[in-house]
């Protein structure tokens, strides 16, 4: 039993590191000014609809990226501007950004 779990752990891993490795870090520095307005500024804090600490990106996992904005755009999760901007984007809009901000950007 133990053995399956493992081996579904790392099929996933291994499944979302081809979707984030099909992204194009150079492609994604035109579509970068939604984010950088918020992620671009160190300590930066959101006030709708609540305060926010928004989070650093430069350096995140590009699989957890894409997952994230996927999230967003299914309204998995919850942030309203965030939902927005997902539904804007493609899946390699997705890939473009999260290997741009995987790569320490």
């Amino acid at each position: 039993m133990r053995g399956r779990y493992l081996m579904a752990a790392v099929m996933l891993a291994a499944s979302l590191q081809a979707v984030a490795a099909e992204g194009n870090a150079e492609a994604a520095k035109g579509k970068l000014s939604m984010c950088i307005g918020c992620h671009g500024i160190p300590g930066y804090r959101t006030s709708f609809p609540a305060v926010y600490s928004v989070p650093k990106l430069g350096g995140q996992h590009p699989a957890y990226i894409v997952r994230a904005l996927e999230a967003y755009k299914a309204g998995e999760r919850s942030h309203p501007t965030m939902q927005g901007i997902a539904r804007s984007l493609s899946e390699q809009d997705m890939a473009d950004l999260a290997a741009y901000y995987g790569g320490g950007k």
